[in-house]
C-alpha cells in the first residue's frame, strides 16, 4: 500500500507566512551597529573603548563616523568618551590605558569609603618589572609589587561613576598601607584602620592571611589589638 502526502496551498501560505513573519522580526530586533555604540557608551556614562568594536564585530570605521560628526571624542590610545559628557571617569579611562595595574593604597581606601579624603593623585601597584616612561614620570604614587602575590586580593569594583575597575579589597589594602605605613599620611593610616574594625565586611581570617603572606603579621595583630 502505497502513503502519499499533500499540502494545501492554504497550508504553505501560512508556512511561508511565518517564516517571513520570523525573519522581518529578527531584523528589527538586532540593533544597528551604531546604535549598539551609543547604547554601550550610555551604560558606561560616556565611555567607549576600541576593544568594544572587537567584541561586537563592528568595524572602526564607526568610530571615525562618530568622531567626524562631533559624537564622541578621542581621550586617549583606544579610549574615547561622548562629546555631550561633561564629566569624565578619570578612574575607568586610566584603567582602560594601563591594564596591568591594580589601585592601591590611598585610592582602594577612597573606594572602600575608608578614608574621607579623595586621592590628589592615584595609587597604583604593578608587577615588578612592568616599566612605562610616561606612569614614572606622571607623578602617580607607584608600588611595585612581587608577581607572585600582585594579584593577590585583586577585585572588580564600582568607580563612584558606576564603572568597573580593578582594585584590592578591604583585607589587601590594610595590608598594603601597613606595608608602606612610612609612605601614608598617620591620620589617613589610623582612620582606615578605625573604619575597617568597625566594617561589617571585614574579614579577619583573611586579612591575617595576606599579612601572612606579605609577612607583615604580627605588625597587624598589634594595630588590631588595639582596635578590636
Amino acid at each position: 500500500m502505497m502513503f502519499t502526502t499533500s499540502m494545501s496551498s492554504k497550508n504553505i501560505l501560512y508556512i511561508h507566512t511565518h517564516i517571513d513573519y520570523n525573519i522581518s522580526m529578527n531584523v528589527k530586533t538586532e540593533l544597528p551597529r551604531i546604535d549598539k555604540l551609543r547604547q554601550i557608551m550610555k551604560s558606561r556614562q560616556g565611555l567607549l573603548l576600541t576593544s568594544d568594536l572587537a567584541n561586537f564585530n563592528i568595524p572602526r570605521t564607526y568610530l571615525s563616523i562618530m568622531e567626524q560628526n562631533g559624537e564622541i571624542e578621542r581621550v586617549s590610545r583606544g579610549v574615547y568618551r561622548s562629546a555631550a559628557t561633561f564629566i569624565e571617569d578619570e578612574l575607568f579611562s586610566f584603567q582602560s590605558k594601563y591594564r596591568s595595574t591594580i589601585f592601591s593604597h590611598e585610592t582602594a581606601l577612597y573606594l572602600h569609603d575608608l578614608t574621607d579624603r579623595s586621592p590628589l593623585t592615584y595609587s597604583i601597584s604593578v608587577p615588578t618589572g612592568y616599566h612605562s616612561h610616561f606612569l614614572n614620570s606622571s607623578g602617580y604614587k607607584i608600588f611595585y609589587v612581587n608577581r607572585n602575590v600582585f594579584e593577590l586580593g585583586a577585585v572588580s569594583m564600582n568607580t563612584p561613576h558606576g564603572n568597573k575597575v580593578n582594585a584590592t579589597d578591604l583585607e589587601r589594602t590594610i595590608c598594603d598601607i601597613v606595608r608602606s605605613r612610612n609612605q601614608i599620611d598617620i591620620q589617613v593610616r589610623n582612620t582606615a584602620l578605625k573604619r575597617y574594625a568597625k566594617h561589617k565586611g571585614r574579614n579577619l581570617d583573611r586579612l591575617y592571611n595576606y599579612a601572612k603572606r606579605f609577612r607583615i603579621q604580627s605588625i597587624v595583630r598589634e594595630y588590631l589589638e588595639i582596635l578590636l
